[in-house]
C-alpha cells in the first residue's frame, strides 16, 4: 500500500504545484468569457463553477477511468506510475490547455482550435476524425450501461438501450441547463461515492499490493503479445490522458464566467479522474491476486468489488455510478457531434429547428454503429479498439495543436511538447504490434515509433524557426 498511497499523495500535490504552473504558462485574465458574450440560452449558458465541475468530470469520467484502470492492472505497478504522470504532465494539461483556448476563441470546438494552429487540411481532418470518435463512443456507452441495467433490473436490455438512446436525444437537443445541469450533480455524487467507499476499504483491508520496490516487470497473462509499452498506455486512457476529453472541455469552456476557473474545473477534473483510475487500479490488483486473472469483463469486477466490500446498498449504489458516467459520457458526446458540426457549417444553434437539422442525421448514424455491435458478436470489442485507439490519437493532434499555440505565443511549450512526442511514440507503436492492428514484433513497433518521433522533432523544428515566426498568434 505504500506505492498506492504515494501514488495518491502525487496526484493531490500534482494539481497544486504542477497546475498551478500551467495555469501561470497559459496566465487566464479578467476578459470576458464566450459565457457572456455568446449567451443563447442553449449551449452559452453561465453556470454556477461547481455545477461545471461535476459537468466536466462526468463528461470526462464515462467508463474509462474505472474499466479501463481495471484492466491496465494486469500490466503490474506499471499502471501507477502511467496514471500519476500522465494525470499530472500529460492529461490534466492536455484538458486545460484545450478548455482555455477554446474559451479564448469564443467556444470553438476543437476542430476549429486544432485547424488554428495545424492548417486547414488538419482542420477538416480532425473534424471527420473528431465526429467518428463522437459517435462511437456514443454507441460504446449505450450498450455497456443498457447491459449493467438488465442485471440490476432484470429488464431487458434492448429496453434499456431504447430508453438511453431517448434519453441522449433529449440531452442533445435541450438546453444545456435543463437536463444536463440537474441531474449531472446526483450522477457524480453517486460516482464519487463508490470510488470512495472502495478508497475507505482499501485501507480497511490493507491488502498486500505489489510495490514499485518489486519492479516493473509485466504480469499480464498475454504479456508476450501485449508489452507494457504501448498496449498500457491506450488500455488507460481515461485515467491518464484521452483526446476525447478535448472534445467536452469546450463544451464547458461555453459556460464558464472567469478564465481562473479553468485550473478546478479542466485541470481538477482530471487529477480526480486520475485519483478514481487508480484507486480501482489498486481493488482490481487485490482482486487479480485473490482470484486470478482469468476474468476479462470489467463489469463483473466491479459488481464482485463493490459486493464483498460495500454491501448491497452500497453496491447499488456503486453499480449506479458505473451506469451513469458512461451514459453522462454519451450524451455530451453527441452533444459536442452537434456543435463540431455546427461550427463546420456555420449555423447558430438557438433555433430547434437547425439543432434538429444537424441531429437527425447523427443520430441514425450512430443507431447504425449500435445496430453492428449487437448483430456481430465481435462488433462491440471490434468498436471498443477502435474507439481506444482513435481516443490516444486524437489526444496528439491536440497536443501538436497547444505546443504551436505555446510557441507562437512565446510561452513554456515543453509542457505540451514532451507529452505529444510520447504520444505520438504511443500510436504509432501500438499500430505496428497490436494484435488487432498489425500484430508485428514490439521491436519493429519501436523503431517504427522512434523514426516517427524523430520525424516530428526534425518537423517541429524546421516549422518553429522558419515558419512560426512569422504566423500570428491567435491565442490572446
Amino acid at each position: 500500500m505504500i506505492t498506492f498511497t504515494v501514488a495518491l499523495v502525487a496526484l493531490i500535490l500534482g494539481y497544486f504545484l504542477y497546475g498551478k504552473f500551467v495555469e501561470k504558462v497559459f496566465g487566464p485574465d479578467e476578459r470576458q468569457t464566450p459565457a457572456i458574450t455568446k449567451m443563447d440560452g442553449v449551449d452559452f449558458i453561465p453556470m454556477k463553477s461547481w455545477k461545471i465541475f461535476m459537468i466536466q468530470f462526468l463528461n470526462i469520467a464515462g467508463l474509462g477511468p474505472i474499466f479501463g484502470a481495471i484492466m491496465g492492472a494486469k500490466f503490474g505497478s506499471a499502471s501507477y506510475l502511467w496514471i500519476v504522470f500522465g494525470s499530472i504532465f500529460a492529461g490534466a494539461m492536455h484538458d486545460y490547455m484545450a478548455g482555455m483556448l477554446s474559451i479564448r476563441h469564443q467556444g470553438e470546438s476543437l476542430p476549429e482550435i486544432i485547424g488554428r494552429y495545424l492548417g486547414i487540411t488538419t482542420k477538416q481532418i480532425m473534424r471527420v476524425f473528431s465526429l467518428v470518435l463522437m459517435l462511437l463512443v456514443a454507441a460504446v456507452f449505450v450498450s455497456g450501461p443498457a447491459g449493467l441495467l438488465n442485471t440490476l433490473t432484470g429488464m431487458d436490455a434492448l429496453w434499456w438501450i431504447i430508453i438511453i438512446f431517448v434519453y441522449y436525444m433529449l440531452a442533445t437537443l435541450l438546453p444545456v441547463d435543463k437536463i444536463i445541469g440537474k441531474i449531472y450533480p446526483l450522477f457524480a455524487f453517486a460516482f464519487l461515492f463508490m470510488a470512495v467507499g472502495v478508497l475507505v476499504m482499501l485501507y480497511v483491508i490493507h491488502p498486500e499490493l505489489p510495490e514499485l520496490t518489486d519492479g516493473l516487470s509485466n504480469t499480464h497473462p498475454q504479456a508476450d503479445s501485449l508489452p507494457i509499452f504501448p498496449i498500457m498506455f491506450v488500455s488507460i486512457a481515461c485515467g491518464a490522458i484521452s483526446g476525447f476529453h478535448a472534445t467536452q472541455s469546450p463544451l464547458m469552456a461555453r459556460c464558464m464566467v472567469n478564465e481562473k476557473l479553468g485550473r478546478p474545473i479542466f485541470y481538477g477534473a482530471m487529477i480526480t479522474e486520475g485519483i478514481v483510475a487508480l484507486i480501482w487500479a489498486a481493488a482490481a490488483t487485490y482482486f487479480f491476486h485473490e482470484n486470478g486473472m482469468g476474468e476479462s469483463n470489467p463489469a463483473n469486477i466491479v459488481n464482485s468489488i463493490t459486493n464483498n466490500w460495500l454491501g448491497t446498498a452500497g453496491a447499488v449504489l456503486a453499480i449506479l455510478g458505473v451506469v451513469f458516467a458512461p451514459i453522462t459520457s454519451g450524451d455530451t458526446a453527441l452533444r459536442s457531434a452537434r456543435l463540431i458540426v455546427a461550427d463546420f457549417l456555420q449555423m447558430e444553434q438557438k433555433s430547434i429547428t437547425k439543432r434538429l437539422f444537424i441531429s437527425v442525421p447523427i443520430f441514425i448514424v450512430t443507431m447504425g454503429i449500435l445496430v453492428y455491435s449487437l448483430e456481430d458478436k465481435d462488433g462491440f470489442g471490434m468498436i471498443w479498439r477502435y474507439f481506444a485507439w482513435l481516443n490516444q490519437a486524437l489526444s496528439v493532434f491536440t497536443l501538436w495543436a497547444i505546443t504551436a499555440y505555446l510557441v507562437r505565443a512565446k510561452k513554456m511549450y515543453l509542457i505540451s511538447l514532451i507529452p505529444a512526442l510520447f504520444m505520438t511514440m504511443v500510436c504509432v507503436s501500438y499500430i505496428f504490434v497490436a494484435p488487432e492492428c498489425m500484430g508485428q514484433d514490439k521491436s519493429i513497433a519501436y523503431i517504427a515509433g522512434g523514426i516517427a518521433v524523430v520525424t516530428s522533432i526534425v518537423f517541429f523544428c524546421y516549422w518553429k524557426f522558419r515558419v512560426a515566426v512569422n504566423m500570428p498568434n491567435f491565442g490572446d
